[in-house]
Order: structure tokens, then C-alpha cells, then sequence
């Protein structure tokens, strides 16, 4: 197996007004193109500026898409029962088109549960809600009737590179997720952590994922390469302290906030949350051995990295973009975009 290409994923949390949050999640991933991500994810959030507060992924990227020139952007995700399909792959094509065909689609079903009933939707209902959207958006990208006779303009194949069909990702916490996800011949969005059973709540998150990865791959259509994007909290500091005094405020405040969700997390130290939370924060040494030992990601063909929960200051995330890209990917054998482009001049 080939080593797995690294990639930024941002939530905007700063403590700033939405527009400052913007700019500086458009620097972070400038940032991170500069120091050889070779992708950057962003999350879609309604109404709840604590939860990131980007309603509007699509068009966030195509303002990125502006100000870089390389780095692939890639919605992670587009809660797809929230919306009407068709209008997302029209905007998804917009924006790929703006962007030099640097999209990538990822979708899921979750979300916040009070976030569905503005949007005239059923919490309880979202899985086939998901499912019928789904059918719905794929023939969209596909360049199939969506009704009346209408098909999608601009196609979603008319760019340069493969068709935005063949860049779609799904997001699942299951395995049936992975296996649908399989299924379509779509990549494959692990997340940074999991709910615990009861009844296994120190159970490593490779134990949780490993059984989605399984029903993925079993799922793929002969000869089509599997695309596994495993999210992780990363932060990456210059020393150990400096790590921890941010992990002290943000991971309470996380465990906190998924204990309101009716989640057990178990301990209250800040090293039993550390591993509670499935977060890798330190130096670049022992980040390096930290991920090293998440069976989960030797199976990843992309590992992205995000200072979720952690949450540290705009500076200190820039500082662990620049840490992680060249010192901790390099020790682990990840793939940038800068030891790509190395090698193919050494080649030349």
C-alpha cells in the first residue's frame, strides 16, 4: 500500500466575528498549501457559531479557491438531508469549475438534530432522507434526467480532470455507512473520534473503524481504487507544555459538551481525556509516535489533521500546520505535495 497523502481540516472556532473566522481559516489552508497539504477539508455547520459556523461551504471554498493555486478543497461534509440536491450539484459544479477542478464532495447524514426542523426535515427520518437525496444528486453529477427533461448545466464533466462524480466521499460512524459508501465506488470519511459501548468505552478508535473499512473495501466495485480519509486531532507544538495548557481549556469543554449529549466519557484528567478523546498532541516526536500506534491510520490512504478539540489560538494552529507537514509526516512516511514535487524533479 502506498503511504497516505496528508490534509487540514478546519473548523472556524476562533473567538472572532464570522468574517474574521473566514480570513482565518482561508490563511490557515493558504498556510497549509504552502508547507505541502496536499488537501483541505471544511465542515458545514447550521445556526450554532460553538459548532463552526460555516452554513455555506461551497461558497467559502470558492473564495479559497481564489487565493490558492494547488491544494484540493473538499467539503467534509454537506449535510445532505439539509438540503435540496440538485442546487448542490450545480453550486458543487460552480465551484469546481472556479476552482480548477480541485473539488472534492464529501456528504454525510448527521448534524445537529435541532438544526433539521428549520430545513422542514425529521431527524428521525434522515436516513432515508439521505438515500433519496443521494439518488437524487448522483444522477444530477451524472448528467441524468433529474426531472422534466432537465439535465445539470454546466455538466459536472466538463471541467478539466475526472468528473466531479468520480471525487464524491461519504461521511458514517458504521459499517453499513462504509459498505454504501463502497458501494457507489465513493471515498470513504473516517471521524477524528467515535461514541464508545458502554460496555468498551477504553476501546481504541481503530476498534470502531476498522469493522467500517472492512465493509467498505468489501463493498468496492472491482477496479476501483479505495479512497480512506481518516480525520484525527492533531496538535503539534514546540514543547509539550505548550500543548497541554491549550488541551486543559478545549477538551473539558469537548467532553463536556458530548457528555450533554448523553455520551459517557470516562476520566477527568487531562491525560485520561487525552486518550478519551482520541486527540495526538505533543512535539512532533511524540505526535509522531502517538499516530503511529492508530492501527486505523496504516490503512488510510489520506490522514487529515485538525487542532479540534484542542482549539488553540490562530497562530499556534499555523505553528502546528508547518510542525506537522515537515517534521511528523516525514516520520511517519506521509506523502506532501512538496516530496512529490521533489521527486519528480529528481526524476526529470
Amino acid at each position: 500500500m502506498t503511504a497516505p497523502t496528508i490534509a487540514f481540516f478546519t473548523r472556524l472556532l476562533d473567538d472572532a466575528s464570522p468574517s474574521e473566522r473566514y480570513a482565518l481559516a482561508a490563511e490557515q489552508i493558504q498556510h497549509a498549501e504552502h508547507h505541502g497539504v496536499g488537501r483541505a477539508w471544511v465542515a458545514q455547520h447550521h445556526f450554532h457559531a460553538a459548532e463552526g459556523g460555516l452554513p455555506s461551504p461551497l461558497v467559502f471554498l470558492a473564495h479559497v479557491a481564489a487565493q490558492t493555486s494547488r491544494i484540493r478543497l473538499g467539503t467534509g461534509v454537506i449535510t445532505l438531508p439539509l438540503e435540496d440536491p440538485v442546487r448542490v450539484a450545480e453550486d458543487a459544479t460552480v465551484a469546481d469549475l472556479l476552482s480548477g477542478a480541485r473539488l472534492d464532495l464529501g456528504l454525510g447524514s448527521g448534524g445537529t438534530p435541532t438544526s433539521f426542523s428549520p430545513f422542514g426535515e425529521d431527524v428521525n427520518h434522515k436516513a432515508m432522507t439521505y438515500d433519496r437525496k443521494l439518488r437524487v444528486l448522483l444522477d444530477a453529477l451524472a448528467g441524468r434526467d433529474v426531472g422534466e427533461g432537465n439535465t445539470l448545466y454546466p455538466d459536472a464533466a466538463s471541467g478539466d480532470g475526472p468528473p466531479l462524480a468520480d471525487r464524491v466521499w461519504q461521511a458514517t460512524f458504521s459499517a453499513p455507512g462504509g459498505h454504501r459508501a463502497g458501494v457507489h465506488g465513493h471515498g470513504l470519511l473516517l471521524s477524528r473520534t467515535q461514541p464508545r459501548p458502554v460496555d468498551a468505552l477504553h476501546a481504541p478508535l481503530s476498534a470502531l473503524q476498522d469493522p467500517i473499512i472492512d465493509a467498505y473495501l468489501g463493498a468496492l466495485p472491482d477496479g476501483v481504487a479505495p479512497r480512506i480519509t481518516a480525520s484525527r486531532t492533531v496538535f503539534v507544538a514546540d514543547d509539550r507544555a505548550e500543548a497541554l495548557r491549550f488541551a486543559e481549556v478545549g477538551l473539558r469543554r469537548a467532553a463536556e459538551g458530548f457528555r450533554r449529549q448523553g455520551q459517557t466519557i470516562p476520566g477527568d484528567s487531562i491525560d485520561e481525556l487525552i486518550v478519551a478523546l482520541d486527540t495526538h498532541l505533543g512535539t512532533p516526536e511524540e505526535v509522531a509516535a502517538s499516530l503511529a500506534a492508530d492501527a486505523a491510520l496504516a490503512r488510510a490512504t489520506e490522514v487529515a489533521f485538525q487542532v479540534h478539540s484542542v482549539d488553540a489560538p490562530h497562530a499556534h494552529v499555523l505553528r502546528s500546520i508547518e510542525l506537522f507537514a515537515e517534521q511528523v509526516a516525514p516520520a511517519l512516511g506521509y506523502t506532501t505535495t512538496t516530496t512529490t514535487t521533489s521527486t519528480r524533479k529528481e526524476q526529470a
